[in-house]
């Protein structure tokens, strides 16, 4: 249920509909627009259908809400929102952010020399992963807090936000000191426990497509994480498992604009991983800015014949920098930043 506020509702008429509803065993999420106040209130049906809430002092209106993901939804909040990484770096403004970095924090050396490279090129987010959920319980599985720190460091010296995946709840204290962003891989999007506990932080998390979740499931995992609290959630497409075997995974374009539509959450694109070929990034990328895609994570490696995991889709920093070259022509052609 959408309670919307009129223009000039107070701050007490607002704490009262939210003691009163909290006494009604609701859940209530405040979304301050630039116009208006609205309320979303979660519960069990019956109540909210009983309700009059239309009475409270400062209610303008009362709406269902149709979409299952109820405060991810653009019912909920029509307005875009706006993530703060760092009090300068926002995603869902007018500048596409851009994400790079290799896939997995290998040294410290390898690390700071990729930092400083993509920040020079344009990068504002350094990515790498600490903690590695490999497919093979024999490949590379990370440098645990080591890689954390590493990356810590480089955020200190470039002055550059991190990104980094989060496994395992118990883990999540522990990232929170070191990272900017806390991402949930795509075989995890589902993993509802560790969704519940990051709803649960004050940093923002990117949330990664399943493998083969529907636009739908996604929104909802996001739902768990928007419904313990914390707002500050991005979406990522990475592209989805489907019958064609040329590329790793097949790019969901649509989901760009699917999205937008549909959620008020900002949107990122992971070209790497959509494509799994080096040569096939640029395209991508290209095609993720055009569709209006707030960022793209992208993976560089100095050396992607030595890379530890996923150097056949790694770009050196040189073709890193070509590529965010081309992006400006496009991001502008859309009257958008880089």
């Amino acid at each position: 249920m959408i309670v919307v506020l009129k223009p000039q509702a107070t701050e007490k008429q607002i704490q009262h509909i939210l003691e009163k509803t909290k006494n009604l065993g609701l859940k209530a999420h405040v979304s301050r627009g630039v116009e208006r106040t609205i309320i979303g209130l979660i519960g069990p049906e019956d109540v909210l259908r009983v309700t009059p809430l239309e009475v409270f002092p400062g209610v303008e209106e009362v709406m269902p809400v149709l979409a299952p993901y109820r405060l991810v939804s653009r019912e909920f909040k029509k307005e875009s929102s706006r993530i703060a990484i760092r009090k300068d770096l926002r995603i869902g403004d007018r500048k596409v952010v851009l994400m790079a970095g290799p896939c997995a924090v290998e040294n410290r050396k390898t690390l700071l020399a990729i930092a400083a490279k993509i920040k020079k090129a344009g990068a504002s987010v350094l990515r790498g992963g600490a903690f590695k959920p490999r497919t093979s319980p024999y490949d590379f599985q990370g440098l645990g807090e080591e890689g954390l720190k590493y990356l810590k460091e480089a955020s200190e010296k470039y002055g550059i936000a991190t990104v980094s995946e989060v496994v395992d709840p118990r883990d999540i204290p522990l990232m929170v000191k070191y990272v900017d962003v806390l991402q949930v891989g795509a075989r995890n999007m589902q993993n509802f426990t560790l969704l519940r506990e990051l709803g649960k932080t004050k940093k923002p998390v990117m949330l990664k497509r399943g493998i083969s979740a529907t636009i739908k499931e996604w929104l909802m995992s996001a739902e768990y994480i928007l419904s313990e609290g914390n707002f500050d959630v991005i979406l990522c497409e990475r592209g989805i498992r489907t019958f064609e075997t040329q590329t790793r995974n097949t790019l969901d374009i649509n989901a760009v604009a699917v999205v937008k539509e549909l959620s008020h959450l900002p949107i990122v694109v992971d070209p790497s991983h959509a494509t799994g070929r080096r040569s096939l990034v640029a395209s991508a990328s290209r095609a993720a800015v055009a569709a209006g895609a707030d960022g793209l994570i992208v993976e560089v490696h100095d050396h992607p014949e030595e890379a530890m995991s996923d150097g056949v889709q790694s770009l050196i920093p040189q073709g890193f920098s070509s590529l965010v070259r081309e992006l400006k022509k496009v991001a502008l052609a859309i009257g958008r930043d880089l």
